[in-house]
């Protein structure tokens, strides 16, 4: 999935309070996992209950893109390919970081590049981050 001019979407979940070194691994494992670089991101997005996610916000500033957020029944409604009963019961939605994905990049699950890519930092904390192609981007 390597290519100058792809564009992607970040799909972003984690633990409440997860530090920024954690996201940022996670985000960079996700891209080397499809040959992708930081340059080719072009929006991140979450669930609403996440706008207060210090991590995320400092994510956005430090890589200079819009950070977006959905609310968990817009997640809710898209088909994604590993729903979870968890994040259902905690969110309201089966899926944050492959929905989210899929709706900030306009796409559908066939345009993710990346699926929900679970990673725990040396913090022990989770994130998760799924990428999608940008069909449009949603800003």
């Amino acid at each position: 999935m390597t290519g100058r001019l792809t564009q992607v979407a970040v799909g972003l979940g984690c633990d409440r309070g997860t530090p920024l070194a954690t996201v940022e691994q996670t985000l960079d494992a996700a891209l080397a996992l499809a040959g992708l670089r930081r340059a080719q991101v072009v929006v991140l997005a979450s669930i609403e209950a996440k706008r207060d996610e210090p991590a995320f916000a400092e994510l956005a500033v430090q890589g200079g893109w819009p950070l977006r957020f959905f609310s968990a029944a817009e997640l809710a409604a898209v088909p994604v390919p590993n729903p979870s009963a968890t994040v259902l019961r905690y969110m309201g939605t089966p899926s944050v970081s492959e929905a989210a994905a899929v709706l900030a990049g306009q796409t559908t699950a066939a345009g993710l590049v990346v699926e929900k890519f679970k990673h725990r930092g040396p913090d022990g904390r989770n994130a998760t981050v799924s990428i999608a192609t940008c069909a449009r981007v949603a800003l």
